[in-house]
């Protein structure tokens, strides 16, 4: 049998108290004074009992203080506990001569021990640095304490090891929730990071996917309405003398029309959005075994092209529609801008590893500034050539030949 695997629940009163725990931290961050106020006064209240109820003479070395002295010493030794998030190193240095005089005067509060709270929020909050003169200042009332009253205080290692222990507890547990908060908010921070970066990759997706469609519907369309722009304006000059031609122009208008349709359509089809709709037709791209097609195509529009193949075409799909749309693209510009009486050639060269040496020329007699200045034609072309790091070159030929050449270059491809 399989095993069955579930998602572990949570307890339902881990998750109360985790709920809680983050009502609570809420509050605090929207109210810290509250809190400040409730935890000080838990605190001085406690420091007053034990020193209205007597409690501190059973430890005392002089149990006979003044009660006024007993009772300013416990307030003051307590009321700081305010500033201990805000101002803890200040607030510890109010309670250091306090804590002197404590000891100093044999009264030995507990109070005294409160500075282990600050010593806590100093390794919280402050730079490990100031856990060294904390220390000292925390460890001072005990040594003053051991050198008035000597042996009744007990033994110098009892008292100091218990303080220097105490320390080390207070800061240890600091360094402890400084440590995971900091683990937590670098965590937070690298989601919130993580976030960013997967938006921008969307994005970055999302424009690389805009700018692929609009290769393919410049490539689509431009090439198909300049073929047709072709047979329409040879077919307007041979309806005159020649129907048997003009109807043959319109035929050829007809099919390169639905062709057009076609591609546009499967295009668009890919791009639908709809879960229950009937999944698109993916009809392949076109290759090189379309050239043939094309080429005729653009002949029946009146531009005579010749072509050169050297070599066997062994290309991967993705180079095949790189040529292919190279193709495309000159001969639809020179269809435009060559002028009347213009030819084209064609020389493909197929090499080893996928490598591919393409030229196109022409005899056109425009201007070939057009070209140039298309938004999507050379661009798209070269992002195409790109992709696999070839080169393309477009440019006027060398005088005193006339028209316009495009010459590609596939590299082989590099070894898997």
């Amino acid at each position: 049998m399989e095993p069955v695997t579930q998602d572990r629940a949570a307890e339902p009163l881990t998750e109360y108290v985790q709920r809680v725990n983050r009502r609570v931290r809420a509050f605090d961050r929207r109210h810290p004074v509250v809190w400040d106020l409730h935890f000080t006064a838990f605190w001085v209240t406690a420091a007053l009992i034990d020193c209205l109820g007597g409690g501190w003479r059973n430890i005392a070395h002089d149990p006979g203080l003044p009660g006024g002295l007993v009772l300013a010493l416990s307030i003051a030794l307590s009321a700081p506990l305010f500033w201990r998030r805000s101002h803890p190193r200040a607030a510890l240095l109010v309670i250091a001569p306090v804590a002197l005089v404590n000891a100093w005067t044999g009264a030995v509060l507990q109070a005294a021990l409160l500075q282990l709270v600050l010593v806590h929020h100093i390794a919280l909050r402050r730079p490990l640095r100031n856990l060294w003169w904390a220390t000292a200042l925390v460890t001072a009332p005990t040594c003053v304490m051991m050198a008035r009253y000597g042996e009744a205080a007990g033994t110098w290692n009892q008292q100091l090891g218990s303080q220097l222990l105490s320390i080390g507890v207070a800061a240890l547990i600091g360094i402890t929730v400084r440590s995971r908060r900091n683990y937590t908010e670098a965590l937070e921070d690298r989601a919130r990071r993580l976030e960013v970066e997967r938006d921008q990759q969307a994005q970055l997706a999302a424009a690389a996917e805009r700018a692929r469609i609009a290769r393919e519907m410049h490539d689509i369309i431009g090439h198909n309405l300049s073929v047709i722009t072709g047979l329409a304006d040879g077919g307007r000059y041979a309806a005159v003398k020649s129907p048997e031609r003009a109807a043959q122009a319109l035929e050829a208008i007809g099919s390169t029309s639905r062709q057009a349709l076609s591609e546009l359509r499967r295009l668009l089809d890919v791009l639908r959005d709809e879960e229950d709709g009937p999944q698109a037709e993916l009809a392949p791209q076109p290759a090189l075994t379309d050239l043939d097609q094309l080429i005729e195509g653009v002949r029946k529009a009146g531009l005579p092209v010749r072509t050169t193949v050297r070599g066997e075409a062994l290309l991967p799909e993705g180079r095949q529609l790189t040529v292919y749309r190279v193709v495309q693209e000159a001969l639809t510009n020179t269809l435009k801008h060559a002028g009347p009486d213009a030819t084209a050639e064609i020389a493909l060269a197929y090499e080893g590893n996928g490598a591919v040496m393409l030229t196109i020329t022409d005899t056109g007699l425009g201007d070939p500034v057009p070209a140039l200045t298309d938004g999507r034609g050379l661009p798209g072309m070269r992002e195409r050539t790109s992709l696999y790091g070839g080169t393309l070159e477009a440019g006027p030929r060398p005088a005193p030949e006339r028209g316009w050449r495009v010459h590609l270059h596939l590299p082989e491809e590099p070894p898997q």
